[in-house]
């Protein structure tokens, strides 16, 4: 199996990261949350030699899914999760964005994700974890090959995600986060929705809401 590659970009006044990840051996690539400013991603697509093969949601929140509509009918492929209880959110991402002044367009996507499913991309194996807490619906990314997981707003650098926002659930969070990301290894590096890759290794030694210390019984 291939490993893949990332290219992380900040998009929207949120400073949303918008990796672009691909097949290292086939250039194949997937823009996962483009939460906009669709033509930057575009363009970063072409500079790179990039194949644009599809579009990966891990949540239903307008600053990640709030450009994949339009990038979707642009490039002409398909746009592949969250799992489906992220429903309620992908119908409301106007209405989000009009709160949060962003644009953004609601989202049907071709293809629901549930815990266990796989996604190839190019040559490379994508495997889909259900990480709910943040929104009901949210995902996980991992390639194993390459040791590499796109978490979106489960976990950051020295932090967690949100739990206060429509059907968050913070006891949710730490059973995704625990459960599914720590038994991936410590090795494991992770692009979250917002801020610095990390280690899970790094954020079980000194993370505030999630280190070992902190989780014991």
């Amino acid at each position: 199996m291939s490993k893949i590659k990332a290219l992380i970009n900040p998009v929207t006044p949120f400073a949303q990261n918008a990796p672009i990840i691909y097949c290292e051996n086939t250039r194949q690539c997937a823009f996962v949350d483009p939460g906009g400013d669709i033509e930057l991603l575009m363009q970063i697509a072409a500079n790179n030699s990039l194949i644009p093969s599809k579009i990966l949601l891990t949540h239903g929140h307008a600053d990640h899914a709030g450009g994949a509509t339009q990038l979707s009918e642009i490039l002409q492929i398909n746009i592949i999760g969250p799992q489906k209880e992220d429903l309620f959110l992908l119908e409301s991402l106007e209405e989000q964005g009009k709160m949060f002044g962003i644009e953004a367009i609601n989202c049907l996507p071709h293809v629901w994700l549930n815990d266990g499913d796989e996604v190839m991309l190019g040559d490379a194996l994508l495997s889909v974890l259900h990480c709910p807490g943040h929104t009901p619906g949210h995902i996980v990314f991992f390639n194993k090959a390459s040791k590499l997981a796109i978490v979106g707003d489960v976990l950051f650098r020295g932090s967690i995600g949100r739990t206060d926002l429509p059907k968050g659930n913070h006891e949710h969070l730490i059973v995704s986060i625990k459960e599914k990301l720590w038994p991936l290894g410590n090795e494991v590096i992770f692009i979250s929705g917002h801020g610095p890759i990390s280690s899970f290794g790094q954020e079980r030694a000194d993370n505030a809401f999630v280190a070992d210390g902190i989780l014991e019984d």
